[in-house]
């Protein structure tokens, strides 16, 4: 704004005047001068004029009314009419002055390019044609979009690629008709396939890309439907359905709004040693699953499972039988089985050698072998249907279909001593099984040499007896009788468990306690030597080694009867002097002679014994036991004390003879020492001649030999410089040789390679001619050849010149041969 009272208005600018007069703003447009009158006032300017670019545009806020023809109206007072609060467009055209009121919004700006595959999402916020206030559309690419003052842009909404094996899930934001003249309700959803760019219609929501499954022939997908609907395939699917998708259906799938993936199904392929049941099989007329239902599948094949489907313990090997295996078969239901029948819980058996695959009517017990068996095997064997256990040894046994292996419960005792062997074993030494038994072998005993063993049958009642060495072999309702004998010393009851009596002989020790007439209680410890009187073939003599249950408790006590009686008839005296004798006599009995017999029976269990060692005896009382040993030492130091006097006199004796024995001695060593002497003095003074005769003849024959070495040492010296001589020019003479024969060598390969060479360019250069003559030609050669004489026969025949010579003046020229 200038206040000048002249104002020169450039070219395409412009003044607002306001006339204070009239309060009537009016505009001045350049190029002019203005001069200003005192009653005006420039309010604006000198300011440029709006110009508007080719394909651009601007926003004029309170435009000027203008009629049809485009003139701007004004008023009464000459004032150009406004349109208050509204917005006018305007587009390329000549540059114009804003009215006194006009407003520029913003800048001048250019018109928007849509691009292909691209869109302008409009909102009509005015109504207009066939637009009402609120609609929205979208304006298409490729194109210029020209604006409108009745249309608001919202966004610029860009295609979405569809890629092959993809799709869009889109959903209604209303109720419309889609491109494909589909009508859609608000809120539907459905999926669009074609491959390309896709711009979604202003009522449609892009929700997700969905990308196929890719189906192979190992994998389909399974799927489920949400609702009732039609896919892609053209099959009503109702809702919760489930179906699969494999690779002869599609090579992709992209799932349907309506089908939700349950997962991923791998083929299930079988060789032509496997075999399947499928379980809840799916019918494939019908489509329907037959539910309990049982299908068998044999390969070589390969199949995916339906859903519902399930296999039954999976994937199964055929079953390969040899000549000694077999299948015990159940029949589950009524069949027939190669024009044979089988009801419900019929047991029958397959024999190898072959293979087999058992029908789904049918149901694998188990497998068997034949059980080889020895001799001296066994095993145990029960008939289902009667409940008869027997046993079977010495043969390969192949269990019938109502047959089982039997195991027979021992009792515990008796496991541990079959673990042990069955020998004697004290309580304290008991401990775990040596590994664990087959309950269904037969249970074999190897009884030892010189035992015995009691088996008794509870089926017969009735009991045997074997005796060692044998091998024991129970039968189904016989068992071992178990021998619990008294041990430790003193003996104490139930202290050795023992399958396997030892018939002796053997002894066993016991502490008996027993009390003189004179009140002295002893302790003596025993040892008795026993043994089994028995005939192995009377079969009574041989029962009765078991009747009594403790022969080793019942022997020990009656014999310690026996010697407490005997010794309480005694004192104690009598008894320490006489205690092997009245022992005896205790115990054997004595004959109707008076003398002690041999043996104790025990007509019982016919055990015999033979003897009784008495190991010790010992007080029970202290003070008894305390006297008993003062008189015990007192004998011992008396007995000690007569010795020591018997030897030291004796000692003494030997003391006297051994002195006289030296005195002799000594004198008949002094005799010996003097003639010992004389006989050294002779030997010394013939040493001493012999030396002084000796020295000097080999001081002589020394010298002598040092100069005969010394000599033979020169000549040895002579030769052997010369060798070395004759060695050093021998080798100086090869190593000149063979230096010479080296160079000569050298030299001959260098002359040979130079020669190589030589010849090599020479074979080069003459191919190079060759190829250079071969190029160029013979007739060209021919030419190149005549073309100098014939020039200069040219040239003198030209000059006029028979011929001529030049020289340079330095080198003289014997012209007289020249005319010649």
């Amino acid at each position: 704004m200038s206040n000048a009272a002249v104002i020169r208005i450039k070219p395409y600018h412009y003044i607002h005047v306001l006339d204070n007069n009239t309060n009537v703003t009016s505009v001045e447009v350049g190029p002019q001068t203005f001069t200003r009158m005192d009653h005006q006032t420039v309010t604006a300017g000198p300011n440029d004029m709006i110009m508007i670019p080719p394909r651009h545009y601007c926003i004029i806020q309170n435009p000027v009314v203008r009629d049809e023809e485009g003139d701007v109206i004004f008023d009464k007072n000459n004032q150009a009419v406004l349109r208050h609060g509204d917005e006018e467009i305007r587009f390329e055209q000549e540059p114009f002055a804003l009215f006194p009121g006009e407003k520029l919004y913003g800048k001048v700006a250019p018109l928007q390019v849509v691009a292909p595959n691209t869109a302008i999402r409009l909102r009509a916020i005015r109504d207009l044609d066939d637009k009402v206030a609120g609609d929205e559309w979208l304006f298409r690419g490729p194109g210029t979009y020209i604006p409108r003052v009745e249309v608001q842009v919202v966004e610029i909404v860009r295609a979405t690629i569809i890629k092959p094996n993809q799709a869009l899930r889109l959903r209604a934001r209303k109720e419309f008709v889609d491109a494909t003249e589909v009508v859609r309700q608000a809120g539907e959803e459905w999926i669009v396939r074609n491959t390309g760019a896709y711009l979604p219609d202003v009522n449609e929501e892009i929700r997700e890309t969905v990308s196929a499954y890719v189906l192979t022939d190992k994998k389909a997908i399974q799927l489920e439907a949400d609702q009732t609907f039609v896919d892609v395939f053209g099959v009503k699917r109702k809702a919760g359905e489930q179906w699969l998708v494999t690779f002869d259906d599609a090579e992709t799938h992209i799932p349907d709004v309506y089908e939700k993936v349950v997962g991923e199904v791998r083929v299930t392929t079988l060789n032509s040693r496997q075999y399947c049941v499928v379980l809840d099989y799916v019918n494939e007329k019908t489509g329907k699953p037959v539910l309990g239902g049982r299908q068998l599948r044999v390969g070589e094949r390969s199949f995916f499972l339906k859903p519902g489907e399930r296999l039954e313990n999976g994937i199964q090997a055929v079953h390969v039988l040899d000549s000694e295996e077999a299948l015990l078969l159940r029949a589950r239901e009524a069949y027939n089985d190669e024009d044979e029948s089988r009801l419900p819980g019929d047991r029958w058996m397959i024999y190898g050698p072959c293979d087999y695959v058992p029908p789904v009517q049918v149901e694998i017990v188990e497998k068997r072998r034949s059980i080889p068996l020895d001799e001296n095997e066994g095993i145990y064997v029960r008939d289902i249907k009667t409940g008869q256990v027997r046993d079977v040894t010495g043969e390969s046994y192949m269990l019938s279909p109502y047959e089982e292996l039997w195991e027979k419960d021992l009792p515990e005792v008796v496991e541990e001593l079959l673990g042990k062997d069955g020998r004697y074993q004290g309580l304290g030494q008991r401990g775990g099984r040596v590994g664990t038994r087959d309950r269904t072998r037969v249970v074999t005993y190897r009884t030892p040499h010189n035992s015995a063993i009691q088996i008794y049958d509870y089926k017969q009642k009735q009991a045997r007896v074997v005796f060692g060495p044998e091998l024991v072999m129970l039968g189904p309702e016989e068992q071992f009788t178990v021998l619990s004998l008294s041990g430790d010393v003193p003996k104490r009851p139930h202290q050795i468990k023992a399958l396997a009596l030892l018939l002796g002989p053997d002894f066993m020790t016991d502490v008996v306690v027993v009390e003189t007439s004179d009140h002295a209680r002893l302790s003596l410890k025993l040892s008795y030597n026993w043994h089994f009187d028995v005939d192995h073939e009377n079969l009574e003599s041989s029962e009765s080694i078991f009747n009594v249950p403790d022969f080793v408790g019942d022997s020990c006590k009656a014999i310690a009867s026996r010697v407490r009686g005997a010794v309480a008839a005694h004192s104690f005296d009598e008894f320490h002097k006489h205690s092997a004798r009245l022992i005896r006599e205790a115990v054997f009995g004595l004959t109707a002679e008076g003398k002690v017999k041999e043996r104790f029976h025990f007509p019982s269990n016919n055990l015999v014994i033979t003897n009784i060692d008495i190991q010790s005896v010992e007080p029970v009382d202290q003070r008894t036991r305390d006297a008993l040993q003062k008189s015990v030492q007192l004998a011992i130091e008396i007995t000690t004390k007569s010795q020591e006097a018997a030897a030291r006199h004796e000692a003494e004796r030997r003391e006297q003879e051994a002195r006289g024995r030296l005195e002799r001695q000594k004198i008949a060593d002094e005799a010996e020492a003097e003639r010992a002497k004389t006989e050294l003095l002779r030997l010394q003074a013939q040493s001493a001649a012999v030396e002084s005769t000796g020295q000097a003849s080999a001081e002589a024959r020394a010298r002598a030999e040092s100069s005969k070495i010394e000599g033979e040492a020169a000549v040895e010296q002579a030769d052997l410089a010369a060798q070395a001589e004759k060695i050093r020019a021998e080798a100086e003479l090869a190593q000149i040789k063979a230096k010479q024969e080296t160079e000569i060598g050298h030299q001959r390969s260098l002359n040979e390679l130079e020669i190589s060479r030589a010849r090599d360019l020479a074979d080069i250069e003459a191919i190079k001619f060759k190829s250079i003559v071969d190029a160029i030609g013979a007739d060209t050669l021919q030419s190149i050849a005549q073309a100098g004489p014939e020039m200069q026969a040219r040239l003198l025949q030209g000059l006029g010149l028979k011929s001529f010579l030049i020289t340079d003046g330095n080198s003289p020229i014997n012209l007289f041969n020249t005319a010649n």
